[in-house]
C-alpha cells in the first residue's frame, strides 16, 4: 500500500481506531480507483508515489467525508484532473 493506516488517519485526523477497518477499506478503493483511472500497471503505479499519493489521499478524503452520499463523476472527474500528467492515453 502507497498509503498507510497511519497516514490515513493522520490525514483524516480521526485519533481513535474505531474506524480502522472502514479506512482500510477506503485505502484499498482509492488505490485501485486511482490506478484504474491513471491506467497504470501496479509497478508504473508505484514509480510515480507523489503524485498518486497526493491523488490516494484526496480519494480517501472524499469517500470518508462523502461515504454516505458521494457524488463518483465529480470524483472521477476531479482524479482524472490530479492524474492527467501521468495517465496513459489507451491500455
Amino acid at each position: 500500500m502507497l498509503i498507510t493506516l497511519d497516514e490515513a488517519k493522520l490525514y483524516l485526523r480521526i485519533d481513535s481506531d474505531d474506524e480502522d477497518s472502514l479506512v482500510t477499506n477506503i485505502i484499498e478503493s482509492a488505490e485501485h480507483l486511482c490506478r484504474d483511472i491513471a491506467r497504470l500497471s501496479a509497478e508504473e503505479f508505484e514509480e510515480e508515489k507523489a503524485t498518486v499519493r497526493a491523488a490516494m489521499l484526496y480519494t480517501i478524503a472524499y469517500l470518508y467525508e462523502h461515504r454516505e452520499k458521494a457524488d463518483y463523476h465529480e470524483l472521477i472527474m476531479m482524479l482524472r484532473s490530479l492524474l492527467f500528467g501521468i495517465r496513459r492515453q489507451v491500455f
